[in-house]
C-alpha cells in the first residue's frame, strides 16, 4: 500500500513583520501546498497569517498550533486549528510537528523554535531577513527553502 502521509513543514517568524517578510510568508507558504506538504505553524497572525493564506490559496492544509485554549483566535487561513493552552511551551509542538522549518524574520520566539528544531535534528532552513544560527541553511528564495526542504526530506 501507497502512503498517503504528507510531510509536514513548519513555517516559523515574526508575528510582527516586514512588508518583505509577509512576502515572503506568503509565498513559501504557496510552494509548500503546490509541492503537496502541509503547513504547521503557530497559527495566529504576521509570518503565520501570510504563510497560512499562500498554503489555502494554493489548496493546501495549515495547522494552526494555538498558544490559548480557544480555536477562534486562529488567524482566518488555519484549517486545522489545534488550541494548545500552553503559551510558548506550544513552540516545542511546532518543532516536534514539523519535519523541517523554514524562518522568516522573527524574534526570540522564532529563535526558540529554530533552537528546539536544531536540537531534535531537524532542517531549518532561513530566509533573507532571519536570524541564522550554528546548523541552520541559508536560503535565497521561498521555492529555494521549501525545495532544500523535501530533498532534505527525500520527498
Amino acid at each position: 500500500m501507497i502512503s498517503q502521509r504528507k510531510l509536514i513543514i513548519g513555517v516559523i517568524g515574526a508575528s510582527q513583520p516586514s512588508s518583505d517578510g509577509l512576502l515572503l510568508a506568503e509565498s513559501v507558504g504557496g510552494e509548500i501546498a503546490r509541492r503537496g506538504a502541509v503547513l504547521v505553524c503557530g497559527g495566529l497572525g504576521g509570518v503565520m497569517e501570510a504563510a497560512a493564506k499562500g498554503a489555502v490559496e494554493a489548496g493546501g492544509d495549515v495547522v494552526g498550533l494555538l498558544p490559548g485554549p480557544d480555536k477562534s483566535a486562529a488567524n482566518p487561513f488555519v484549517t486545522i486549528a489545534i488550541p494548545t493552552n500552553m503559551g510558548h511551551a506550544r513552540n516545542v509542538i511546532i518543532a516536534h510537528t514539523a519535519e523541517a522549518l523554514i524562518v522568516v524574520e522573527g524574534e526570540y520566539g522564532t529563535l526558540s523554535e529554530t533552537a528546539i528544531g536544531l536540537k531534535l535534528g531537524k532542517p531549518v532552513f532561513v530566509l533573507p531577513g532571519g536570524q541564522t544560527v550554528e546548523g541552520t541553511v541559508a536560503a535565497e528564495t521561498p521555492e529555494q527553502a521549501v525545495v532544500m526542504a523535501l530533498e532534505r526530506l527525500k520527498y
